[in-house]
């Protein structure tokens, strides 16, 4: 299977959560970062050429708000998904990012937000900005197919 290489920053405090959505997305082509808190995740955010954030709302010490605003002025240009077990989140929370979509929709539908985003922001994979190659990605329905193969 051709790779994207698109690279993927997930952060949760949900550790478990966090290592599911890594080995999924791993395996289905994207290259992931993953961060346990808001902190770490703003570092790894400003030191790497991170392509999609997934932001989780409710977190300790920072909530995704306060992580999604501090991205906005490092990287705006950045597309954010937040994931979250919440349904209301507050309008400032929401001008911030650019997806939003709670944990229990599932994989196709994490899939399918960010095949959209990568489209709408043009976005090319890690090994495009580096020297462009061709890279067929498989449709979320067909990413999801090849984990039980």
């Amino acid at each position: 299977m051709d790779k994207p290489l698109h690279l993927i920053l997930c952060i949760d405090d949900d550790v478990v959560g966090l290592s599911v959505r890594r080995r999924l997305l791993e395996h289905t082509g994207y290259r992931v970062l993953t961060a346990a808190d808001g902190r770490t995740g703003l570092e790894l955010f400003a030191a790497h050429p991170v392509d999609v954030v997934i932001l989780d709302y409710a977190m300790p010490q920072m909530d995704g708000g306060q992580v999604a605003l501090q991205m906005r002025q490092i990287k705006p240009e950045v597309p954010i998904l937040m994931l979250s077990a919440y349904i209301d989140l507050p309008a400032d929370v929401i001008s911030l990012i650019d997806y939003r979509m709670t944990k229990g929709e599932g994989a196709v539908a994490l899939f399918g937000k960010l095949d959209t985003l990568i489209a709408h922001q043009r976005i090319p994979p890690i090994a495009e900005k580096i020297a462009p190659h061709s890279a067929e990605v498989p449709s979320p329905d067909k990413r999801i197919k090849q984990l039980g193969d």
